[in-house]
């Protein structure tokens, strides 16, 4: 089975993002919307992704749009929202889906994996977090309401980091 780090995806500008240049860092990737009621995690996921960057973490922001509709703009009207509203530094991919028949290869890996309350399979709404070890493996799944600041999702990170 592939790592996650051995798939393919688009950066948000459509230029090829290679996800193998995350290997040897941890990375918590995210199924992002700019119209959810849960948006204002991206200020803790970039007070995350600033904390532990220089220790070999990332956030990977994933736009979808499979959720109440929630995000509908375009490659740039999405880049200009979260630098100017959050101020988001991690990088974010094309627009995808992650679940149904058009799901990416990228979810498709990472959707086996399940979270501490046993569930796998289909993402449940925006901002389902998944968080991928250096290898590229996924040790943790955390549902869409588990804040980017909460001590279950910061401890986790710590741990893959050590």
């Amino acid at each position: 089975m592939p790592t996650v780090y051995e798939h393919s995806i688009k950066a948000l500008d459509g230029e090829p993002f290679d996800l193998s240049g995350l290997n040897g860092k941890v990375t918590l990737v995210v199924n992002v919307a700019s119209k959810c009621g849960l948006t204002p995690q991206y200020s803790g996921l970039e007070e995350l992704h600033a904390q532990f960057n220089s220790r070999g973490f990332t956030v990977l922001g994933v736009p979808c749009n499979q959720f109440g509709g929630q995000e509908p703009g375009t490659s740039e009207e999405i880049a200009t929202f979260c630098s100017t509203t959050y101020g988001a530094t991690f990088p974010l991919t094309e627009k995808i889906e992650v679940n149904g028949d058009g799901r990416h290869p990228l979810y498709h890996a990472l959707v086996e994996h399940a979270d501490t309350e046993g569930h796998a399979g289909d993402i449940r709404w925006n901002f389902e977090k998944f968080l991928v070890n250096a290898e590229g493996a996924v040790v943790g799944r955390f549902s869409p309401q588990t804040t980017p600041e909460s001590p279950e999702l910061v401890s986790a990170i710590e741990a893959a980091l050590s």
